[in-house]
């Protein structure tokens, strides 16, 4: 059964296998985890930290790159980073959750950092629903079955995807910019200038031109994304940087290039999630215990009273808004996040 598994996720076709497979717990737990070094946090020059060491795990499709932090035996945390950032968003929460006693784990994304494809000839898919997917896949490939999570922009949709549709996986949540499933149908309608003038990047994106300019500029185009999406964060070169070599990845280009064509109606998902995206495209209520945040500074997503999708939150839920912060609020107010991951846990 095991070869019959592995030989369909090799096949593009396999991506039909994976949306059913993955979904119990234990199924894709396949490989040990591997990594070098120790798991502590380790200082850099500007008093920030950053992880020494990443993991390695064989998870659904991919083999994962993660960092750990915390007792093994605690109360797992799994920490989901955006676009354009990676596992470094964390840097400074997850030292404040293992110290409290968590297992928190912060992995790349497909397309970021040391997370690779394991065949060639797989669809480099970024539709929601296969990047929830992976998640659950590492939770299942670590024996985990369920966990606290928490995370902004694509890491925020992710979590937001896992407590509607898989709840009994999901302790609780923390999302920031509130409810973020995708309906493509409303995609199509268009919203007031100003907020179509923030997203920018993805008609550029939308372009051939666009894919050549990132796939040539990726660092310069980024570090323009984190000082529009967060005017008020005085980040240096050695942050940025940090996160930067996340960009290396061989996939980078061709996730980013496919998840936001994809939300535009420009490109297709594959066939073997249908059916997930018609149930995520239906707006699933959530109802694991949530507390939703928003940055007062945010340049991408401005900050509301998150009074208009409470209608997807049926379990208890709180909103707030963070001062000062912008889009990446893990990494520029990572007290309030944190503060946010043990408060919902008590909930």
């Amino acid at each position: 059964m095991t070869e019959k598994i592995n030989k369909q996720r090799r096949n593009i076709s396999g991506a039909a296998a994976l949306a059913v497979l993955a979904i119990p717990f234990g199924v894709t737990g396949r490989a040990a985890a591997q990594t070098t070094g120790s798991d502590t946090i380790a200082a850099i020059g500007n008093g920030r930290s950053t992880f020494s060491a990443i993991r390695q795990i064989n998870a659904g499709l991919l083999n994962m790159g993660y960092a750990e932090q915390g007792p093994s035996s605690g109360p797992v945390v799994i920490l989901l980073h955006g676009w354009p950032y990676d596992i470094h968003s964390f840097a400074e929460v997850a030292p404040r959750l293992a110290r409290e006693g968590y297992r928190v784990l912060i992995p790349y994304l497909r397309g970021h950092g040391t997370t690779r494809f394991l065949h060639a000839d797989t669809v480099r898919n970024a539709q929601q629903a296969v990047v929830a997917l992976d998640i659950i896949a590492l939770m299942d490939a670590l024996k985990i079955e369920r966990a606290i999570l928490a995370g902004f922009d694509w890491g925020a949709r992710t979590a937001n995807i896992i407590a509607a549709l898989w709840p009994d996986r999901c302790k609780a949540m923390v999302s920031v910019n509130g409810y973020l499933i995708n309906n493509r149908e409303r995609n199509k309608v268009p919203l007031p200038p100003k907020v179509e003038h923030g997203w920018w990047y993805q008609y550029y994106f939308a372009t051939e031109r666009g894919r050549a300019g990132y796939e040539a500029n990726r660092r310069e185009f980024n570090k323009l994304m984190w000082r529009a999406n967060s005017p008020k964060w005085s980040f240096d070169d050695a942050t940025f940087e940090r996160t930067a070599a996340a960009f290396d990845n061989a996939d980078h280009v061709a996730i980013v290039m496919h998840n936001y064509r994809w939300r535009l109606n420009l490109a297709e998902g594959e066939a073997g999630y249908d059916a997930l995206e018609n149930r995520l495209a239906a707006g699933p209520v959530i109802p694991v215990p949530t507390i939703t945040l928003d940055g007062d500074a945010d340049g991408v997503v401005p900050a509301t009273d998150g009074r208009s999708y409470a209608n997807k939150f049926s379990g208890k839920r709180t909103h707030r808004i963070v001062a000062g912060a912008g889009h990446n609020l893990p990494q520029e107010a990572p007290e309030a996040f944190a503060s946010a991951i043990l408060d919902v846990d008590r909930y």
